[in-house]
């Protein structure tokens, strides 16, 4: 029993003592009255009701009034103070919340025992920096290490992702959040965090059985004694995309041979246990397409030329005919003509479609284009003494380009003007020519020069100072698939020589997503955290992953036609919180927000209009948080929105749920509130953002981090023994 229970015990006790005592007391009284009592018993009673029997009963029943009115307030000052501080100070004891111990309303020498516990947790918290001090000197390498293996990752063209034996990810780069965002075959949302996330299982990507066929071949590679297996194979996305993954092996460590081996022999170690596996993921779509287009030229130029040489042999023979009537001959001279001009042009269509073939597949990067003008312009004040400056620069465009071989182009063009024509002065124009393709010119003022010279220029090796090379200006403009003509702009007095250079797809262009510090796009402790087969009640709290969300409405009433206007989520992933993978979704909720809860959520009309709604904006937060434990503060309320949305939109939310309310009153059930506010200062988490749906939910996935240790304290260790718990307290009586 709490103290809190003892307390309204021990108070409705004493009150219930007094009235017995009076209803004693007035009962004797009247029975001398109205009944028909003998002598005897008439005497008995009133010795009872003379005047000191009447004093003392009467004492006594003021005695119990006053225990009544005087134990709540001291047992409040003592029993339940004490309680309450005991509760403070297990959670200091349990998590790393550094604040003061208060006892509002305690005895004083309650107060003076939570001055003593502050004293103590004060030099626990001073030998707690001490040990992170030297800890963190002495994994200053490995940190160090890791700092430059995340940024390695991030930094990748590739898209990489690692997975554990369950198929579970553990590692992904920004590379492969863009890539399979562009993969989805439905507009993603919130930034397409439903399509990716550490703990998430690969398998909502790729067909189970095609990753589980590649890794058994490696596997089975492993055990013939290959150092390094891998295994490729081709899928097709939901969207049509084909996309090839090579697989590689993650081998943990090996165990050391066994004790009194002999000579410390290793043979008899046993080989490293296979952890998880890589994949590295290229989409081939447009160079599928582009072989397929070439295979199917070459079988029509294979059909087309068969059906031409059988007519040009015919008319051949024919004209071997001396006695041939001469308009006969010309006709079969006109068909030799006609055939031998079709096969020119298919072979020059042919040859045409190869020649472009070869230059894109040519490794070209993206890189955005006033980047590579800023490069251009030092490369070529490097090789010359002219002046070279930028202007008419757009800088949202993104090129795709081999920008070592065109930079060699550009100085190259420098140097010869300025070596044959005295250029003194040059610029660099870079601005959009089209949908696909840039403009880049290199322009200067003064003489021009003849198209001869510019086609000897465009067909000459290319060579500046010491450096040279086979490739000219042309093969460099073919590389990259593009355009090179010299023009004159007589308005200006100017020359140039224009680039069409092409820009890179849209998806590549892409700016990738910046945070005041690298987002955490791994953790490879999840290695040693794959999920069991057992049920999830038997899973321990510990070991789970959990979607902790909120919701922003329209009112308190969802059976009366309120609906969502924000959904906000973050991820608990092996014990970490994963902020930079949230989810944070504005909703058209169709319908008027009343402006009395405008000054709550800061959400007005104009923020929504137009954003998707509920039923866009459920299917994708269900992916988000397919596969998780589902996690908010009065859970039932935010619950109740998404079940009455079960019916229009066909998603229904089936993972188990906690709530931090029920919770909070499982480990605390002495305290006064258990609201997010008064949580969060017990727990000393920082509230920012209260009352929109992501901040309170950054807050609630804190508060669940503090939750779990003292659950633990309790003896609370899984997820079904925590549901048990809650669904005991008072607050889970509450319905929506």
């Amino acid at each position: 029993m709490t103290p809190a229970r003892q307390l309204q015990l021990a108070s409705a006790v004493a009150v219930a003592g007094a009235l017995v005592l009076l209803s004693v007391f007035l009962g004797a009284a009247t029975a001398l009255v109205w009944s028909g009592w003998s002598e005897a018993e008439r005497s008995t009673a009133l010795v009872l009701l003379d005047g000191r029997g009447a004093q003392v009963m009467l004492a006594v029943v003021v005695l119990l009034v006053f225990a009544g009115a005087v134990a709540q307030p001291l047992l409040r000052r003592w029993v339940l103070a004490t309680a309450q501080l005991r509760e403070q100070a297990q959670v200091l004891l349990t998590s790393d919340v550094q604040r003061q111990l208060a006892v509002p309303g305690g005895a004083g020498s309650v107060r003076a025992l939570a001055g003593t516990i502050n004293d103590l947790v004060g030099q626990r918290d001073k030998l707690r920096r001490d040990i992170a001090t030297e800890v963190a000197q002495a994994s200053r390498g490995i940190a160090q290490e890791r700092n430059r293996l995340a940024a390695l990752m991030s930094e990748l063209t590739q898209s990489v992702v690692v997975c554990n034996l369950d198929g579970r990810v553990l590692l992904y780069n920004n590379r492969a959040r863009v890539q399979f965002r562009a993969l989805s075959d439905a507009p993603t949302l919130a930034g397409g965090a439903e399509l990716i996330g550490l703990g998430r299982s690969i398998y909502n990507v790729f067909d189970r059985k095609l990753v589980a066929h590649a890794l058994d071949s490696v596997q089975q590679r492993l055990a013939r004694g290959a150092a390094h297996p891998t295994a490729q194979f081709v899928t097709t996305t939901r969207s049509g995309q084909l996309l090839r993954a090579m697989m590689t092996a993650v081998r943990g460590v090996a165990e050391p041979p066994a004790a009194g081996a002999e000579g410390g022999s290793t043979a008899s170690a046993e080989a490293p246990p296979l952890t998880g596996f890589v994949l590295m993921l290229d989409n081939i779509t447009r160079e599928y397409e582009q072989e397929s287009a070439r295979e199917r030229g070459l079988h029509g130029l294979t059909e087309q030329s068969r059906a031409s040489l059988a007519n040009l042999q015919a008319a051949v023979e024919m004209l071997d005919d001396e006695g041939l009537e001469p308009a006969m001959r010309e006709r079969f001279l006109g068909v030799v003509r006609d055939e031998t001009q079709a096969m020119s042009r298919r072979i020059n269509d042919l040859a045409a479609q190869s020649a472009q073939g070869l230059a894109t597949r040519w490794p070209l990067e993206e890189m955005l284009g006033a980047d590579f003008v800023q490069a251009a312009l030092l490369r070529i004040q490097a090789q010359g003494s002219a002046r070279c400056s930028a202007s008419e620069v757009d800088s949202a465009l993104w090129l795709k380009l081999d920008s070592f071989s065109l930079l060699q182009a550009l100085a190259y063009l420098a140097v010869r003007l300025q070596d044959e024509y005295a250029v003194k002065s040059l610029q660099l124009r870079l601005s959009a020519a089209d949908e696909q393709r840039a403009r880049l010119d290199l322009v200067w003022g003064g003489q021009a020069m003849s198209t001869e010279t510019v086609m000897g220029w465009e067909m000459d090796a290319i060579s500046t100072g010491q450096e040279s090379t086979l490739l000219t200006v042309r093969d460099v403009v073919q590389r990259h698939g593009g355009e090179f003509w010299f023009e004159r702009d007589r308005v200006r007095h100017q020359a140039f020589f224009r680039f069409l250079l092409p820009l890179a797809p849209s998806a590549a262009a892409e700016p990738m997503e910046t945070a005041e510090s690298r987002p955490e796009f791994y953790d490879f402790d999840l290695f040693a955290g794959a999920q069991s087969s057992h049920a999830l009640d038997d899973s321990r709290l510990v070991d789970l992953s959990y979607t902790i969300f909120d919701t922003e409405t329209t009112g308190l009433d969802p059976a009366g036609g309120d609906e969502i206007i924000q959904i906000g989520a973050t991820r608990l992933v092996g014990g970490k919180l994963r902020k930079g993978e949230s989810f944070d979704q504005l909703v058209d909720p169709r319908r008027d927000i009343p402006a009395v809860t405008i000054p709550i959520h800061g959400i007005t009309p104009d923020m929504v209009a137009g954003k998707p709604t509920i039923a866009k904006v459920l299917p994708a937060f269900h992916a988000y948080a397919h596969d998780t434990v589902l996690v908010a503060h009065n859970a039932a309320f935010d619950m109740r929105f998404l079940q009455l949305k079960e019916a229009s939109t066909g998603v229904k939310f089936e993972q188990p749920v906690l709530d931090t309310l029920l919770l909070s009153a499982v480990v605390h059930p002495n305290q006064d509130s258990h609201r997010l506010e008064a949580i969060a200062e017990r727990f000393d988490v920082t509230v920012i953002g209260r009352h929109t749906a992501l901040g309170d939910a950054l807050v609630t996935a804190e508060v669940f981090q503090k939750l779990v240790p003292l659950l633990a304290e309790l003896g609370i260790h899984t997820l079904g023994e925590a549901r048990a718990a809650a669904q005991k307290t008072y607050y889970a009586r509450l319905k929506y």
